[in-house]
């Protein structure tokens, strides 16, 4: 067992007065949503403007906070001060990618003299599962770069854990694929234009060709975004489990991956934990059982992850739904002490 005193959620928080960017992951099922509108109900509750955004393809923001958000619109969430809500909708920018797709790949092959029909490629791609996730990635860097100025807080709702690192890691990624992406492309319109013995136009071409201006808008965006996802101070990155082996050991394993991306790790939170009042008023077997089980793994908790944990998210009577409950999550984040 680590000897070593957790640092609160609050601590944490308050020991990094800049932090701006929130995100939570976690196995499926395991109340990442509900974290995640606690911490945005906190810094809305403390005078904040906060947006929460739902990066979960199954979108459940809605059915938590009991009010229905138009798809891909930023609404005031009802009764919560200064909170905002967005669930992100990736079918436009993936219609947009196909049609970029199509556009430049049509152009090049145009270029290349190669008698092959784009759609092709284009079904091929668009069929891959980072084809979504680079259409999420491109909204994360939407709702980053055009609203940071709007907000105080952006509280992301990341997808499973695994999507959500692959798409956090698109940051590192991208910024390698296309520096690469750029200097194959000069490379070629150098080749291009030095066979048609035009060697003062290179710069030209570069400037005009279409396929370069959007690989160059590209990085200009990533580049802006960048400093955001690897910098502790403004960003941190949550991760979400419960008092049982599963989800324990998924979060074990994928600190370790979030850390190689350079991605600020800022915690755990351990969510529905048995508490003693519960027990009190739970006399069966059931619960009896299911308590001395749940000792077991937050032993394992202690263990492998204690000096990361932020707080315990009890398990309630209820279901996590609607403002008064929400209320109650933020309570229990901004108010737990380690025993």
């Amino acid at each position: 067992m680590s000897s070593k005193r957790p640092e609160t959620f609050i601590e944490f928080v308050e020991g990094k007065p800049n932090l701006k960017y929130f995100f939570t992951g976690g196995k499926g099922g395991v109340g990442k949503t509900i974290a995640a509108a606690g911490i945005a109900y906190y810094f809305a509750s403390q005078g904040k403007k906060t947006l929460l955004a739902s990066l979960n393809p199954i979108h459940s923001l809605a059915s938590v906070c009991t009010q229905e958000f138009g798809c891909g619109e930023v609404e005031k969430v009802s009764g919560i001060g200064k909170l905002y809500a967005l669930e992100c909708d990736i079918t436009e920018t993936v219609k947009r990618y196909r049609d970029q797709l199509a556009e430049k790949l049509r152009w090049f092959l145009k270029w290349a003299d190669i008698p092959v029909k784009s759609e092709d490629f284009v079904d091929i791609a668009a069929t891959n599962p980072s084809f979504e996730e680079s259409a999420m990635f491109d909204n994360v860097i939407d709702i980053i770069l055009e609203q940071r100025g709007a907000y105080d807080i952006i509280v992301f709702d990341c997808a499973a854990v695994a999507n959500a690192i692959r798409l956090l890691g698109l940051s590192k990624i991208y910024d390698l694929w296309l520096s690469r992406m750029v200097k194959s492309r000069e490379e070629a319109l150098s080749l291009r234009v030095k066979l048609s013995f035009r060697k003062e136009k290179v710069m030209e071409e570069i400037k005009k060709d279409p396929m370069m201006a959007d690989l160059i808008n590209m990085r200009r965006r990533m580049e802006e975004v960048k400093p955001f996802f690897v910098n502790p101070e403004t960003t941190a990155f949550f991760f979400v489990t419960l008092p049982l082996a599963l989800p324990i050991a998924v979060v074990k394993r994928f600190i370790e991956m979030v850390k190689a991306f350079d991605i600020p790790v800022g915690g755990v939170f351990v969510n529905m934990v048995l508490t003693e009042e519960i027990m009190k008023k739970e006399k069966s077997e059931y619960m009896t059982n299911k308590y001395k089980e749940q000792e077991g793994y937050l032993a394992t908790i202690r263990k492998d992850l204690w000096p990361s944990v932020r707080a315990f998210i009890p398990l309630y009577s209820t279901e996590v739904l609607g403002f008064d409950m929400i209320a109650k999550v933020s309570e229990s984040i901004v108010n737990w002490k380690p025993s």
